[in-house]
């Protein structure tokens, strides 16, 4: 008897065990992991996916309470993970024998594995990158090409943007700063900040809301509520497409270029999985069909000719080489300053 109890507890934890490891746990943003890939995936592997949706700061919350544990693969943005990493350990190192780099534009690639260096190893390989800048509803606020448009009282009612701090590098760069220089100065950057916070709590009257979800502000621009947002590329090419009026614009300061990324976590139980994973998002027919369904580019080499002539028509349109020239890509950000950030932006936000 005591030996049939025995072999079924071996049977159940190697049964758990097998289920386990046929499973990839997949903490990441809402649309990169289109359900079309996920069934071709699992079809090819024979690996389940169990995707959980997510964003940069509650990735950094889940893995921080668990020290890395509970998911396989992450896709947090590059510039969140050096100082998160050097301070909570929550990411295992990529292990590039592992990545087929055939896959990735070089250059990306390259930027990537040095903007997530810590202690001499690498955390991360890019996915997918895009910018921030303003939407604007051109018949209605013409030639609008600044974030100062976020501050004008002539679009009183009608702005909107999210109370992140994209918003207030945004400003930073509108109010003539550089954020990203002065992110080795924290005395320097607080004053900047200390401006930034004074412009947005003056300029709270003209802004219709703080936008916290994509469809709402894409719904709230479709009706006329809103006619000048600071938002995704990709939400003013969705607009775009169903009213000509409206399109992204890269402002006059810069667009805010990001990076995102594939990101091991520390107590990761299917590495396999992940990297098989990482590699099949990467092949240029499932990268092109991501960037075709998303508007999002990627860092996968030869996708291009994957993507559908519409989409690539916008990425045409809004980054002519001038305007990709003057991007300012987001460098690592040291967690002092992050937390600095919070501050003000929870003070904008209580204030009358």
């Amino acid at each position: 008897m005591k030996r049939t109890i025995a072999l079924a507890a071996v049977l159940i934890f190697v049964l758990a065990a097998s289920a386990q490891a046929a499973t990839l746990r997949l903490l990441t943003w809402k649309g990169y992991a289109p359900e079309e890939l996920v069934q071709k995936f699992e079809k090819e592997t024979g690996i389940t996916v169990e995707v959980t949706y997510s964003n940069n700061e509650e990735m950094i919350a889940k893995l921080r309470a668990t020290r890395g544990a509970g998911f396989d693969l992450a896709q947090p943005s590059q510039d969140r993970i050096s100082s998160v990493q050097k301070e909570f350990k929550i990411y295992k190192p990529i292990d590039y024998k592992k990545i087929d780099k055939a896959l990735f534009i070089p250059s990306m690639l390259e930027a990537v594995k040095r903007n997530t260096l810590v202690d001499g190893k690498s955390y991360a390989v890019p996915f997918c990158w895009g910018t921030s800048g303003l939407i604007v509803n051109k018949d209605k606020a013409p030639g609008v090409d600044s974030y100062k448009a976020l501050l004008d009282p002539k679009y009183k009612g009608r702005v909107s943007y999210r109370l992140k701090r994209p918003t207030l590098i945004a400003m930073g760069f509108a109010l003539g700063y550089d954020p990203f220089a002065l992110y080795s100065s924290p005395e320097k950057y607080k004053a900047m900040l200390d401006k930034i916070e004074d412009t947005l709590i003056k300029a709270k009257p003209i802004v219709q809301n703080y936008w916290a979800n994509g469809d709402a502000l894409l719904q709230s621009m479709r009706s006329g509520e809103v006619t000048v947002a600071m938002a995704w590329d990709n939400g003013g090419w969705k607009l775009h497409a169903e009213n000509p009026a409206i399109d992204f614009v890269a402002p006059k300061e810069g667009a805010l270029g990001w990076i995102d990324t594939f990101a091991i976590p520390a107590k990761s139980e299917n590495l396999d999985a992940a990297y098989k994973w990482i590699n099949f998002m990467m092949k240029p027919e499932n990268a092109g069909y991501f960037t075709t369904k998303e508007n999002t580019p990627t860092a996968s080499e030869g996708a291009g000719k994957f993507v559908a002539p519409d989409v690539q028509a916008n990425f045409d349109r809004c980054f002519p080489k001038s305007v990709i020239d003057n991007i300012k890509w987001y460098p690592p950000v040291p967690a002092q300053l992050e937390a600095m950030e919070g501050k003000v932006l929870d003070k904008i936000k209580a204030a009358e």
